[in-house]
């Protein structure tokens, strides 16, 4: 499958465009007049609470998509990186692979036609990804690394639908404060750290750890509401 990287077109943003593989459904006329947009109602490929909060907060109705849960996952959909794999480059093909995999549930379950949107977020600091800690131990070690540093926070949010799929990339900088091995420790003790790119949730706890961020909030919760309406608009949704 060939992808284009296309000029950003917002600061923090940049789109991403392919096809589906040829399994798909054949491509629809792209809707041009607002009597033509559809209401906003999409499949979520997502099994996130976070960004179905965020949805909902902007009025957009989804039906759940959900994926297998590890050590039962979907072969189709493989997050760990690759050999040198980038991290904006990492987390688009994540995405897409969600999108398109979502795309083919909805065929093999004959669910209703609409588009599927899927995102994924991981982190990046010191040119390393950073994906969700694996226990304890690792999430203190991860938030020990990130004291006082400025990392970055990258979200892909991709869209399939009618043959069609697209992508963009939202990327903001957050600078945390200086935490102590307490502060550290009382945070991982709560819960929060796991399932969660980074060992944290800004939206939470975290939120106090946070000295600066540039960028999307909802794009570190893990959708970046500007840049999903956008897209979704792009396929003829009314958000």
């Amino acid at each position: 499958m060939n992808e284009r990287k296309n000029p950003p077109t917002a600061a923090g943003s940049t789109p991403w465009t392919d096809e589906l593989s040829a399994d798909a459904t054949p491509a629809a006329p792209a809707a041009t007049a607002a009597s033509e947009q559809k209401a906003a109602r999409v499949h979520l490929a997502s099994r996130s609470p976070r960004r179905r909060e965020l949805l909902a907060q902007v009025g957009i109705a989804f039906d759940l998509i959900a994926f297998r849960n590890p050590p039962r996952e979907d072969p189709e959909i493989d997050e760990t990186p690759f050999p040198g794999e980038a991290a904006d480059a990492y987390v688009v093909r994540v995405a897409r692979a969600k999108a398109a995999h979502g795309q083919r549930i909805v065929g093999w379950r004959k669910l209703t036609a609409q588009p599927v949107l899927a995102a994924d977020t991981t982190l990046e600091f010191a040119g390393e990804i950073i994906g969700k800690p694996d226990d304890a131990e690792h999430a203190r070690q991860i938030l020990h690394s990130l004291s006082g540093q400025t990392h970055r926070v990258l979200t892909a949010v991709a869209v399939a639908d009618a043959g069609r799929i697209e992508c963009v990339l939202s990327v903001s900088e957050v600078r945390f404060a200086r935490l102590d091995a307490d502060t550290i420790a009382r945070y991982v003790a709560s819960g929060e750290a796991f399932d969660k790119a980074g060992a944290y949730g800004i939206q939470g706890r975290a939120g106090a750890f946070a000295a600066h961020l540039a960028g999307s909030y909802t794009g570190v919760m893990g959708l970046p509401l500007y840049e999903t309406t956008q897209l979704l608009r792009s396929f003829g949704l009314k958000v």
